[in-house]
């Protein structure tokens, strides 16, 4: 979807923003760019949409130099947010959200439409938000907007600069949780530039971290945790060694003995006694079944959810095997069993005992 090949940028003063950049970033896929203050991040996100010109190199999008693109069209399929929201203050929500699709002369119908699904994809009642100013707003909700705006017009791409990082911790938290929902939803390729590394963590699917201009290591959130590449990464993320930070898919157990596909359950072919979940032709979660029966409500978790994260929800419920899902399909299941053998292996203890 978005390949940087080669991007360099310097500013006239002489100074390097971005150097010998190179990454690929998929189709659907939410990419988070960290690193110090003034190490190119933002820059490279601009030089997507051509806010920012490289100086060398090429950036494709679906195979294409962005230079052969009109930049006007290229904008209206990049949805952008930024971190001081910068809605219109003298128009409404429903005018906010309308000034793209209004650029690319949809009709008033489908613009009306298409405001009252946004808002109750973020949660805010249509009938309620639609005619009020930004400034009756909260910051959360002035964000929401933003996010929601940006994604107007359905563009395939969305940048966001800082999004969160002027909002109370609360509404960042909320935030956050909307955005990895959103996601889940719509599939959009996001770029999304932060300082914050639990941010960077939580919400990416890779991430770049960057020093002076160049990339240091780009991973999964997991596999940054667990094989930091250098000391700066070991530095940059700190404490996140912590074996409750593991993310769930790297201690569950990926044997599928708790799993039958759907030919197995129509077949009758699976053991009456125990709990088991069921894939699909796709692999996509189908459904439990305990005791032979099939069940409703059960509890899956994601895949990339921490470990403490993840035993919290373990402690408030009365399930004892948890389905983990990443994006909709059954990849493993999860029990204390799984993780009590992980953390004997990460703290160096058999049987309560040091080793």
């Amino acid at each position: 979807m978005i390949e940087f090949r080669d991007v360099t940028k310097v500013y006239p003063d002489g100074t390097e923003a971005v150097k010998d950049f190179s990454l690929k970033i998929n189709d659907g896929e939410l990419v988070t760019l960290i690193g110090p203050s003034g190490c190119g991040k933002t820059t490279t996100m601009k030089m997507v949409n051509r806010l920012t010109e490289p100086t060398s190199g090429i950036i494709y999008i679906n195979d294409i130099d962005i230079n052969d693109y009109n930049i006007h069209e290229l904008r209206w399929n990049i949805g952008y947010v930024l971190q001081e929201i910068a809605l219109f203050p003298h128009m409404t929500i429903e005018e906010n959200i309308a000034v793209v699709p209004e650029m690319k002369k949809w009709k008033r119908k489908g613009i009306r439409e298409r405001t009252k699904e946004l808002l109750d994809m973020v949660g805010l009642d249509p009938s309620v938000y639609r005619q009020r100013m930004p400034i009756e707003l909260s910051g959360g909700e002035q964000q929401r907007i933003g996010v929601i705006r940006a994604l107007a017009a359905n563009p395939d791409i969305i940048l966001m600069d800082e999004p969160f990082s002027s909002l109370d911790p609360i509404s960042r938290d909320q935030l956050q949780r909307d955005i990895r929902q959103l996601q889940r939803e719509i599939r959009k390729t996001i770029v999304f530039v932060t300082h914050d590394m639990d941010e960077a963590l939580a919400l990416g699917d890779k991430v770049c971290l960057m020093k002076k201009g160049r990339i240091i290591q780009v991973d999964t959130p997991q596999q940054l945790i667990l094989n930091p590449q250098s000391q700066f990464v070991k530095e940059f993320i700190g404490e996140r060694k912590s074996p409750w930070q593991t993310a769930i898919d790297v201690i569950a157990d990926q044997s599928e003995s708790n799993i039958i596909t759907e030919s197995d359950y129509q077949d009758n072919n699976f053991p009456k006694q125990g709990t088991f979940f069921v894939k699909d032709r796709e692999n996509r979660f189908a459904g439990t079944v305990l005791n032979g029966q099939k069940i409703n409500n059960l509890i899956t978790l994601e895949n990339d959810m921490p470990l403490y994260k993840a035993t919290e929800i373990l402690q408030g419920s009365n399930q004892h095997v948890f389905p983990v899902l990443k994006n909709d399909k059954l990849v493993c299941t999860l029990t204390y069993r799984d993780i009590v053998s992980y953390l004997k292996r990460e703290t160096g203890m058999k049987d309560g005992v040091n080793q």
